[in-house]
């Protein structure tokens, strides 16, 4: 199989560009000088995009209920200031007869592939933060059982999203941002960064990792993934046989992981290439929250949502999804989570510009190269490095 996959910058191939607008942080309006300028529209174009945005808001009043969304639990409450709360509030405000209920399983959308193998039903109607090794797990477990419904072509704003991160044959899953797992470090605590995957094995790095267990975390599995794609399938296991000799320290959840590096736990965590626009909102000592990509590479992590296949408010939960695809929601979604837009119409101000960090060579895996693949390679790494967790 093809082992690596290289995405490239420029043109329609590129995962994700920095682009500009007004000033950073959460909330602020557009103007239509930086729209233009960043993304190429017209003022025409824009107000076309107004109107639409306002029909679509009368046309949808109309629509009543609870929606169940399911994610993970950081989206809704996390160290930073998550998007949940503003999407909740903001769609209901639009759909005053609707009120929005997240879930946040302690297993994430593992939890649900689980219930639909057993044969149980699900009362949820959408998921919010699905990756494509999400969806290989998925069609590996449940065969024809259909957990998710293709949704895509039933969104107007989907062809916002760009070509680049589309990461689903069968277009159930929608991405709506994306990040690049890189190593976050403390550089009062680790002078000279780690360069590459083998300097991470170097005694003077000894006991400075915080990693997440792959098994239960989506950005462990990143890195995990990240470390297959660079060292191959056949050098993964003995690769991470050192970095554990070398004293990693395993958490559950980024959140876990995450708020253990800030407690001080060990220098360096495995997180996000836009942890510096998170530490400036929060005032914090940059020397505290430096990136480091290794070999020149971040694992490209684009997250997805879906509309549950047995869900009874199919209109409802289209509607949803067709907002977080707003330009509004876009803005909102990757300022508030930390992350970058999936669409083509958000562009994000100066702070994201000088803060956030792109890596040189970004990575990743397609469907086609997971598929068959993904299981044996968590399950293999679960068995020797996680003791089975």
């Amino acid at each position: 199989m093809k082992r690596r996959t290289l995405l490239k910058h420029g043109g329609t191939a590129t995962i994700v560009g920095l682009a500009g607008c007004t000033g950073g942080g959460s909330g602020g309006q557009e103007t239509t000088t930086d729209e233009t300028a960043t993304t190429g529209e017209t003022t025409t174009e824009a107000t076309a995009t107004e109107t639409t945005e306002e029909t679509e808001t009368t046309t949808e009043a109309s629509l009543s209920g609870t929606l169940k969304v399911a994610t993970y639990s950081s989206f809704v409450d996390a160290p930073s200031s998550s998007p949940g709360g503003w999407l909740k509030q903001e769609f209901e405000n639009r759909h005053p007869d609707v009120t929005v209920k997240y879930e946040t399983p302690e297993n994430e959308v593992n939890h649900y592939i689980q219930q639909a193998a057993q044969g149980v039903s699900i009362d949820t109607d959408v998921y919010v933060g699905m990756n494509v090794d999400h969806l290989i797990r998925i069609d590996e477990k449940l065969g024809q059982k259909s957990l998710f419904a293709p949704v895509a072509d039933r969104l107007s704003h989907y062809g916002h999203v760009k070509d680049g991160l589309n990461f689903d044959p069968q277009q159930r899953a929608v991405p709506y941002d994306t990040g690049y797992i890189s190593l976050v470090y403390d550089e009062s605590k680790i002078q000279k960064q780690p360069e590459t995957f083998q300097d991470l094995l170097k005694e003077r790095y000894s006991g400075d990792l915080i990693v997440q267990n792959a098994k239960t975390a989506a950005t462990g599995r990143a890195f995990l993934l990240w470390t297959v794609n660079t060292l191959g399938e056949d050098q993964y296991l003995d690769y991470w046989q050192k970095l554990k000799e070398n004293g990693i320290k395993m958490l559950g959840s980024w959140s876990d992981a995450y708020t253990a590096y800030e407690n001080g736990e060990a220098p360096m965590v495995v997180s996000y290439s836009t942890d510096q626009v998170y530490a400036h909102r929060q005032d914090k000592d940059l020397t505290k929250h430096r990136v480091g990509f290794l070999n020149d590479q971040g694992y490209a992590n684009p997250e997805g949502m879906a509309k549950f296949a047995g869900t009874d408010k199919p209109e409802l939960a289209e509607a949803f999804m067709d907002f977080m695809l707003s330009k509004q929601a876009q803005k909102q979604i990757a300022q508030l989570n930390v992350q970058y837009p999936a669409t083509d119409w958000a562009p994000l101000g100066a702070e994201f510009k000088k803060y956030a960090k792109e890596p040189a060579n970004p990575v990743t895996f397609t469907y086609e190269e997971l598929q068959g693949n993904l299981d044996g390679w968590v399950d293999s790494w679960a068995r020797q490095i996680a003791g089975g967790r």
